[in-house]
């Protein structure tokens, strides 16, 4: 099981990063904070603080065709957030 499936890099992220040192990841939903806190140390080479999640549910959708109503929903999330500690930085941005 990949415990982190991508960062979010986003302008709140990309600011929350540069003031108080907080990354933002998207994770696999049944990982938990040990195994999130365990994966970032391991491909990125920091020391992680404190690790807070959020699990957000799929979004529902409803169409209607020509053929009928149409249900369908998103797959559900979990996000990570990820304080590392001071004098430590995660550079999405070398590898590219």
């Amino acid at each position: 099981m990949s415990v982190l499936i991508k960062p979010i890099i986003t302008e709140k992220m990309t600011a929350d990063s540069e003031l108080y040192n907080r990354y933002g990841f998207y994770v696999n939903p049944a990982a938990n904070k040990l195994q999130i806190k365990e994966a970032v140390e391991a491909a990125y080479g920091v020391s992680v603080k404190k690790v807070r999640t959020m699990n957000y549910g799929p979004s529902r959708k409803t169409r209607y065709t020509k053929t009928g109503i149409q249900h369908g929903k998103s797959n559900a999330t979990k996000k990570a957030i990820v304080d590392v500690v001071e004098g430590d930085i995660i550079d999405f941005y070398s590898n590219l």
